[in-house]
């Protein structure tokens, strides 16, 4: 990286790129040690939450890309996180998408 005179965004950039990775450190280091302390089912039910939150705002996007507000019922409307929720849970017992299975074998083999 070079740094010019009255180049003050070279600066900051380095600088953020510094702090991002003070950020980064300090939560890998937080997740060794509780992955350390965690029993093989905690872990797998974290994975799977994350899985099940990453497939329910897939579903969110999906549905803003497709479908209209308007045709849509109050019901469905005032319901619809909810029914996106149980699609994902459904989709991660499943395990049709792997992404829980593929994160906890990652996550057991470094620590």
């Amino acid at each position: 990286m070079s740094i010019g005179i009255g180049s003050n965004y070279s600066v900051d950039a380095a600088l953020a790129q510094a702090e991002s990775s003070k950020s980064t450190s300090k939560i890998e280091d937080t997740l060794n040690k509780n992955l350390k302390n965690a029993s093989d089912d905690e872990l797998m039910d974290v994975c799977k939450s994350f899985e099940s939150y990453m497939v329910e705002q897939m579903f969110k996007e999906m549905k803003k890309s497709v479908g209209s507000e308007e045709d849509e019922s109050p019901y469905v409307s005032y319901f619809g996180d909810t029914l996106y929720q149980k699609y994902a849970e459904d989709v991660v017992d499943t395990g049709s998408m792997g992404i829980a299975q593929m994160l906890y074998d990652s996550m057991k083999h470094n620590s």
